[in-house]
């Protein structure tokens, strides 16, 4: 017979991981234990009235159950994150693992919330929450929505603050309010975690979000030091060359008219298009002028439409196929592996969601 209550070898407490080890949260017990005695004075002010015995102790029990399921489900802006450097990736059950890992469970376990802050992976996460967006958001439970939206309000704050990397939050926040749009538009087409009107809240919020980066005004910065046209034109133009993303180099064209001139140089586009596709999809989509000579630059951004292009990050996340485990590359994690290095392996934002498809 199956088991359908709570976990036997639970004490119903709640933990916290420290670097000393887990230590039980004592300020949710003393909030749990305050309910719980409200609720048995109110159920012996009810039997003590005389009146017939509404509540039995087991329905009382669960009361008080469901009491404190709404005073953590309520809290909007609570977030459930575990912050883990590493978390194990398990896809069916053992005697000593009961379940899987999903994706929800991963996103919430995951240290996101403070990756944000650092500059070599807020790609890395902008871009998985945009894949997240586009394929995989109805897939997440209740309380990884949650995390999700509140994540990407710190990312949007974050760009309101420090005025960088706007265009790759405008993206996210395209993608995201089509499927918000779509959603709450289809409602009963698909299969929705939480109330609809918890969805058009969401929608509403990401509309004004949108609003908030359109109206961005990036301030001019009064600099008396060292600038980008006190650089020589060599150095300007090595600059140049070290951007993977042609929507950069366009819009660093746009500061002086030096740079102008510089982002507008051939080799430099052949060079992205080299980088980014292969031979053959050139021929497919040949651009040439008037003068008989390929256009790069328009070459680049029409075979960006068909064909994705290589994804660079200053870190991501790693997994480990020794020990299934799924790390921050500097925070490393206990391999138990002889030469751990040739475990490792890097995972790109679609691998990462690919892990969790069963």
């Amino acid at each position: 017979m199956p088991f359908l209550g709570q976990d036997w070898r639970s004490p119903g407490w709640s933990w916290i991981k420290t670097e000393d080890g887990w230590k039980r949260c004592d300020s949710c017990n003393q909030e749990l234990r305050s309910e719980n005695n409200q609720c048995t004075v109110n159920h012996s002010i009810i039997l003590n009235s005389g009146e017939e015995e509404i509540f039995s102790n087991k329905e009382c029990e669960y009361a008080s159950k469901k009491r404190k399921k709404d005073h953590f489900g309520n809290d909007t802006t609570a977030q459930s994150f575990y912050r883990e450097k590493w978390i194990y990736v398990h896809k069916e059950s053992t005697k000593e693992r009961h379940g899987y890992c999903t994706l929800g469970e991963a996103f919430n376990r995951l240290d996101f919330s403070s990756a944000i802050q650092d500059i070599r992976r807020f790609t890395y996460v902008v871009k998985l929450l945009q894949l997240i967006a586009k394929s995989q958001l109805t897939s997440l439970s209740g309380v990884a929505q949650k995390n999700y939206f509140n994540i990407l309000d710190k990312i949007v704050q974050k760009v309101l603050d420090d005025h960088q990397n706007p265009r790759l939050i405008k993206d996210l926040l395209q993608d995201l309010s089509s499927t918000l749009c779509i959603l709450v538009r289809g409602v009963g087409k698909s299969v929705l975690v939480g109330n609809i009107n918890i969805w058009s809240c969401r929608l509403e919020t990401v509309l004004s979000w949108q609003q908030q980066l359109q109206n961005l005004q990036m301030t001019k910065q009064v600099n008396t030091g060292l600038t980008l046209s006190d650089l020589p034109l060599h150095m300007l133009n090595n600059i140049l060359y070290r951007f993977s993303d042609g929507w950069d180099i366009v819009t660093l064209g746009q500061v002086t008219p030096t740079l102008s001139i510089l982002s507008e140089d051939r080799r430099l586009w052949k060079k992205l298009c080299q980088y980014h596709f292969a031979e053959k999809q050139f021929c497919r989509h040949l651009i040439l002028s008037e003068k008989g000579h390929i256009e790069w630059k328009l070459m680049y951004f029409t075979l960006q439409k068909y064909y994705p292009t290589k994804e660079q990050y200053g870190d991501t996340l790693h997994f480990c196929r020794h020990c299934s485990i799924l790390f921050w590359k500097d925070s490393g994690h206990p391999c138990t592996a002889a030469d751990p290095d040739s475990c490792f392996m890097p995972v790109s934002p679609q691998h990462f969601i690919d892990l969790f498809k069963f």
